[in-house]
């Protein structure tokens, strides 16, 4: 089973021929830079001409065209047609029946979610939208630090084009309401209606986006706060073929999702406490008026018997419409006299304001009345939701928003975003997940003597927590709910440990090395940590073309196969230097040197100086790595076009040894140890050593020695070389030992052949 990329139906059209399933021959696929994603309904007539444009755009940029189709007409035809001539990397989605979901909208959604590039290009099909215009919009990309490029019809020198004085008005009129409704977010977008942009596809959250019609970029800006972006002016261009999909249908869908974006932003809690305390504030003032105006009552003494009234009014409305199902910790009569108690504590507080405002300042009492309100709505809301009625102790809900599929060997499902398993993410809800991470309460170590449960807890419920149980067929996780703003440290100490021993109950082992492929045939190179490795790997694939497997961990399989695990790499500014052309922007260039040296090797040196005192090692980890997180990016953001390879086999190993010179061939023993040895280097950090034994000795399994017997097997015959330097120039070495594999009759005598496990080897 493929995880790493969303699989085609029967109609998908790539410029290769397809590989097997599975096993040796699989082909790597050269990842394209952009991804160009366009909708189509009915263009069986503009697809050529399309395609043909696109050719001439950017020839040395390695590109993909994603057509995503609801056509009832040739146009799927068509597409294949084209595929299997262009020049071009074209797939095809056709979407039939029911599968036409969210209209236009949802068909750029399901052409993102295909996308392999790291940029993706969304544009019409009726060639309305200019090809030649894509290579400004990624050059404006490439220059800057924008995530989001907007070809926009309003800026500069852009034009709406022959459209219709009624087409017109109806553009600028959907455009200023937009920006109405939504100022903050649409700020220095001037055309949020515009079907053209450019996009980095890791900055959007698929999952939060909900189209439906036309306007999908309106929903990417509102629905991804902080998403920078910039613009390009364009003509919006004629029409060669086929008529226009706008109506009044989709103007008035439009309308409904514009609404309806603007009223989810008041759908949660809190926005539904915040429209009972608005409602609130009106009984409040209105009792306040009567009593204080009408009545003659001292504007204090109003304001206290107004609170009564109005806590009332919002008790009632919070009680059956904001936490409406919560059951809570308290009875519904104890927590009435908890908000009445709550509300006139806030009096307390407010009155002394209350009496400045007016008597001090002269402001009339129904305004001072309000500010006071005004100011505490955030204090009252966190003691509503938090606290009063929240939920009773209880084992967290396992809802999963992220779900992971690594080989079909293992599944993960997660209520927090894992970074690192990105590249295995698949849509959809896991029924039978082999791993469940939940977010919540973490109780006390000593609270709980299970065996097959294991708990880690700083500084009480405030620090770093987790408990993983294993239930046999199943590992149960959950993590304090704070660390999921730290989300690289939630998965390297906690959920990785939990991986390398579930995958070894599998039969294979998670071992620590980088891994290229070449021609089939797998070379593994592993080192200790902060070494050179992830710079020797860049290097031989900026400078080879050699296929990436992964940088820092690989599954391995007891007949040699080696399997994809393409996690994020860990650079510094060093590592960015030794490649070409890496994609990184302005604003990752600048923040680069303060990451990579917070996160150095003198940075987990003094890390792992903490984790020997008693201090709370791993909530200090936690807390720094989400406040700086450290420097990964996949690989494809560092050699834009590199080629992946799912798989490939292990035919040998090279060792590498900072110091000396010189290539020895290694004792295979020697070389099983200092490879076992690396892998407990990579972990080792708190909360590891207190939970290694249960991860990997529970139920008397003896997963250590299951783990060594996999990799020895892995490595049986594999001929082993020790490669020393005093430079570092192992990426230059390891090119040669490659080419040398692939032709044999070069190698000199005594010299080691064939896939190489590249390891680090402390000078002796």
């Amino acid at each position: 089973m493929e995880s790493m990329t969303p699989r085609l139906p029967d109609t998908a059209y790539e410029d290769a021929p397809a590989a097997p399933a599975a096993g040796v021959g699989r082909l790597p696929a050269r990842v394209p830079l952009l991804s160009v994603v366009v909708p189509t309904r009915n263009e069986e007539r503009n697809v050529v001409l399309l395609v043909a444009a696109l050719e001439r755009v950017m020839p040395q940029v390695t590109m993909e065209v994603i057509f995503v189709d609801d056509s009832d007409d040739a146009t799927p035809d068509t597409v294949a047609a084209v595929a299997r001539v262009s020049t071009r990397t074209v797939r095809l989605l056709h979407r039939t029946g029911p599968e036409r979901t969210g209209g236009l909208g949802g068909a750029v959604v399901e052409g993102i979610r295909l996308a392999r590039g790291p940029w993706v290009c969304v544009m019409d099909g009726d060639l309305q939208h200019p090809p030649e215009v894509v290579e400004r919009m990624l050059e404006r990309a490439q220059a800057g630090d924008a995530q989001i490029v907007v070809a926009s019809r309003f800026c500069d020198d852009g034009q709406i084009g022959s459209f219709a004085r009624g087409r017109r008005l109806l553009s600028s009129a959907s455009s200023a309401a937009a920006h109405v409704l939504f100022p903050r977010r649409l700020r220095h977008v001037t055309d949020p209606m515009s079907g053209f942009f450019l996009v980095r596809r890791d900055a959007l959250d698929l999952s939060r986006l909900k189209p439906q019609g036309f306007k999908i970029l309106l929903e990417i800006l509102v629905q991804t706060p902080g998403l920078r972006r910039a613009e390009v002016p364009f003509v919006f261009g004629e029409r060669h073929h086929g008529e226009s999909k706008a109506g009044v249908r989709e103007g008035l869908r439009y309308l409904r999702r514009l609404w309806g974006l603007r009223c989810s932003r008041v759908a949660g809690p809190m926005g539904r406490f915040g429209l009972v305390g608005a409602s609130g504030l009106a009984v409040n003032t209105l009792a306040l008026a009567l009593l204080a105006g009408g009545a003659g009552v001292h504007y204090l003494l109003a304001a206290a018997l107004a609170t009564q009234a109005s806590t009332a009014w919002n008790y009632a409305l919070t009680e059956g419409w904001v936490f409406r199902g919560r059951a809570g910790r308290h009875r519904p009569l104890h927590r009435a006299a908890i908000f009445f108690a709550i509300n006139n504590a806030a009096l307390a507080a407010r009155v002394p304001v209350l009496y400045v405002l007016t008597t001090g300042l002269g402001i009339n009492y129904l305004a001072s009345n309000l500010m006071t309100l005004v100011l505490l709505f955030a204090v009252r809301f966190a003691l509503a939701d938090r606290w009063l009625w929240a939920g009773q102790e209880h084992e967290p809900t396992m809802t999963g928003r992220f779900n992971y599929d690594i080989h079909g060997l293992v599944t993960v499902r997660s209520d927090a975003r894992l970074p690192e398993l990105e590249r295995f993410r698949i849509d959809g809800l896991l029924d039978h997940p082999t791993v469940r991470l939940a977010l919540g309460a973490v109780g006390a170590p000593a609270a709980d003597r299970r065996p097959s449960r294991i708990r880690y807890r700083e500084w009480g419920r405030l620090g770093f927590g987790c408990e993983i149980e294993d239930h046999g067929d199943r590992v149960d996780i959950v993590a304090a709910r704070w660390l999921a703003l730290s989300p690289h440290v939630l998965y390297t100490n906690i959920v990785e440990p939990t991986l390398r021993w579930t995958f070894v109950k599998r039969g294979y082992a998670l071992v620590h090395g980088a891994c290229i492929a070449a021609d089939g045939d797998a070379y593994l190179i592993t080192a200790r940590t902060d070494t050179g490795k992830t710079t020797t790997i860049l290097k031989t694939l900026d400078r080879h073309p050699h296929a990436f497997l992964s940088d820092d961990l690989t599954l391995v399989s007891p007949d040699g196969r080696v399997l994809t695990y393409p996690k994020p790499l860990t650079i510094s500014s060093h590592t960015v230097a030794s490649v070409r052309t890496p994609l990184l922007s302005r604003r990752e260039r600048l923040t680069l040197p303060l990451q990579s040296r917070l996160h150095s090797r003198n940075g987990r040196r003094f890390a792992m100086l903490i984790a020997r005192t008693h201090l709370p090692a791993a909530t200090i980890n936690a807390l720094v790595q989400g406040l700086i997180p450290p420097p990964k990016y996949h690989v494809d953001r560092l050699i834009p076009g590199v080629a992946l390879a799912p798989e490939a086999d292990l035919s040998g190993m090279v060792i590498i040894q900072r110091g000396g010179l010189g290539d020895v061939t290694a004792d295979p023993d020697e070389a099983l140890e200092i490879l076992l040895e690396n892998c407990e280097d990579a972990y080792g950090f708190p909360p590891y050593p207190a939970i290694e034994r249960f991860l990997h000795s529970r139920d008397g399994l003896g997963l250590r020695e299951k783990e060594r017997d996999i990799i020895r097997r892995a490595m049986h015959g594999r001929a082993t070389t020790i490669m020393r330097s005093e430079t570092m120039d192992w990426h230059a070495r390891l090119a040669q030992l490659i080419e040398r594999a692939a032709r044999p009759e070069r190698a000199m005598p005594g010299e080691a052949v064939g896939a190489l496990l590249v390891a680090e080897v402390p000078a002796r």
